[in-house]
Formats: structure tokens, sequence, C-alpha cells
């Protein structure tokens, strides 16, 4: 068990530090300067001098081992560096973008599970053929839908058409629901498919028919018996599924006009604010990793057969 969580532990790590690294090397090659584009403007009125003075202290014309090295040390000690056009510390910017992409996301998350178990559920326990067919043709549906264009579509039809939310100035929570919606369904489609198809499996299980022929019925089975077994590869897809809604959190934002990593990643990219970009990318990756993590280390946990081959 033991080098089960130290290898997982040091696998994540090896992806973080990949992450970094890739990210550094592909802002690195961007064309532009970051130094320029805010400071080269006629009407600031600086110098060659003045200008060259500016690109020594933010170490810009250093050389490129020497600035990876100084940003995986910063990084390392929760130092993200100074953002270049807003002349302020990344992690203020993040303190008050971050917290909203990640109440969006896990809402997003928590509603795409409900989702997908009732769909599994309900196509099992559907009486009619018809209804099982239709009920299982939603997740194909759900995850052919462009993000952007469902959020448009639900703007459209409760606040425009039947005024349930509104769109200019909601509640707080008010505000949550359509985004949440707009992130979960799509993101509900690969759960519910993989959990329809392991929940199928499970029930061809000789211990199911053997409790179906002791005068279980077939409800009392799939809750009590196949819903567990059922679960567990769900766990892997469903911490995989969450680096896709992080990125499916920054459109849904730009869609919804809220303030959170979509809108800063908006201005860094405009302004090629890479050491903004790079936090952003970092973090990301950070909570795919971890929220994997996670997943790793709980199927000894959930699995007993997993635990016994990893005692072995």
């Amino acid at each position: 068990m033991s080098k089960y969580f130290y290898g997982r532990i040091g696998q994540a790590l090896l992806v973080l530090w990949a992450a970094f690294t890739a990210s550094f090397v592909l802002l690195l090659a961007l064309p532009g300067d970051a130094v320029l584009i805010k400071f080269l403007n006629p009407d600031m009125g600086l110098g060659p001098k003045e200008i060259a003075d500016i690109r020594a202290s933010y170490g810009a014309d250093n050389p490129v081992w020497d600035r990876y090295l100084h940003t995986l040390w910063n990084f390392l000690g929760g130092n993200f560096g100074y953002s270049m056009q807003a002349g302020v510390p990344v992690s203020q910017g993040l303190a008050t973008n971050l917290p909203p992409t990640l109440r969006l996301a896990s809402f997003g998350f928590a509603v795409a599970l409900l989702l997908a178990v009732a769909l599994s559920f309900l196509s099992n326990i559907a009486r009619f053929a018809w209804l099982r067919a239709a009920i299982q043709s939603l997740p194909s549906l759900f995850i052919s839908v462009p993000v952007f264009w469902l959020g448009i579509m639900l703007i459209q039809v409760f606040s425009f058409r039947l005024g349930l939310i509104p769109v200019i100035n909601p509640g707080k929570w008010e505000g949550l629901v359509l985004p949440t919606l707009t992130l979960a369904i799509p993101i509900s489609a690969p759960l519910a498919q993989i959990l329809m198809r392991n929940i199928d499996e499970v029930l061809t299980q000789p211990f199911v028919t053997v409790a179906r022929a002791k005068g279980a019925t077939r409800n009392w089975v799939l809750w009590r018996h196949v819903a567990r077994n059922a679960v567990l590869p769900t766990l892997t897809i469903a911490g995989i599924l969450f680096g896709e809604l992080l990125a499916g959190a920054v459109v849904t934002e730009s869609v919804f006009g809220l303030n959170g990593l979509g809108s800063l990643t908006q201005q860094a990219v405009g302004n090629q604010d890479t050491a903004v970009l790079q936090a952003i990318v970092v973090i990301s990756a950070a909570a795919f990793v971890l929220i994997n993590l996670a997943v790793d280390l709980l199927y000894p946990v959930l699995d007993p057969r997993l635990r016994i081959k990893l005692g072995n």
C-alpha cells in the first residue's frame, strides 16, 4: 500500500513539473513582448534607457535557463510573480478571480454527477422499452451540444422567454443556476454513458443472478448490490472530466459575463501577460492532478479486491 501511495504522489508531482515546463516553453515561444506592449507607448514618454531599465527589473533579458529556474523556485514558494499589465502580484488577481471559478466548477460537477446517476438508474428501472431507449439516447445528445450554444439557449428560454432568471444583476446564487446547468449537462453525458455500461455489465454477474433467485426484486438488487460495483470504474473518468470542467468554466464565464479565471485569462492573452497565463495553467493542472490523485488513493479504500492485490 505504501508503494502504491508514494508511487501515485510521485506521478502527480511529475505531471505538475511537466505542466509547468510545457507552459513556460510555450509562453516563451509566443510572438511579441509584454514589456513593449505596455511601455512602448508614445503617450508614456519613455525612452530606450527607461524601457531597458524596466526590462532589467522584470528579468526579461536574462538567460532562458536563469528565468526558468527562477520562476520554478518562485512557484514552489507560492510566488507567481507580478502581472505586467496590472502591476500587482499575480496572486492578488488569482485571489479575486479563482474562488468564483472554483465555486462554479464545483456546482457544475455535483449537478453533472446527479444527472448521470439519475439517467443511468432511470434507464434501468423504466418499464417501457421505448422509454429506456429515449433515456439512453440523452447522453449522446448532451455530449454533442457546444457549451457556448447551450448557454445562449438557456438564457433565451429561462431569461428572455420565461423571465425566471434575470440576466442583468441576478442574485449571488440565482446567477449560478444557468451557468451551472451549462457546465453540467455536457459533462454528465460521458459519466452517464459509462455508468450505464457498467450497470449492464454488473447485472450479468453471478452474484446478481443468485440474489434474484433468492427472491430479490430488480430494483432492490440494483440499489443494494449493483450500484457500488458500477460506480467504482466511473470515478476514473469523473476525475479526468474535472479538467474539462475547468476549461468549460472559462467558456461559460465568457457567455454569462462572470468574473473568474475566464475573464482573467482573456485579459492576460490580449496583453500577453505571461506570468498570469502561466499561473492559470499551473493552477488548472494542479486541480486536475489533485482530483485524479484523490480518485487513485480512494480506489483501494472502496474496492477490497484492489486492497488485497496491493497487499500481496
